[in-house]
């Protein structure tokens, strides 16, 4: 499965993903800094999941017409040491995410 980070999660977090997963980070990919939509409709067409900080984005962007599924985690920092306790339910939940649906995970 292809996953992206957005970019207000920490690099070094893809490091905590399962094997199988194949993990760039929206900086990697020259992404950084796109507002409106741009990175989600970029992201759709290679990517699998955007795991995201930003609870905000199902109500901003209408998720069923993009062909991704969100994962929204809810930490008390973007500190890596808060986000790392979610990431066993994210491992967990990637193979049966669906396209246009989002998912938050309590870390």
């Amino acid at each position: 499965m292809r996953v992206l980070l957005d970019e207000n999660l920490d690099w070094r977090l893809r490091r905590e993903f399962n094997d199988e997963h194949d993990v760039v980070t929206v900086q990697y990919r020259g992404w950084g800094g796109k507002k409106n939509g741009e990175p989600l409709r970029a992201a759709a067409a290679e990517f699998d999941v955007l795991v995201t900080l930003d609870v905000g984005l199902e109500h901003q962007q209408n998720l069923p017409s993009f062909d991704i599924a969100v994962i929204v985690i809810r930490a008390a920092s973007a500190d890596l040491v808060d986000l790392q306790p979610a990431l066993p339910a994210v491992n967990a939940l990637l193979p049966s995410v669906q396209p246009g649906q989002s998912y938050v995970i309590a870390a």
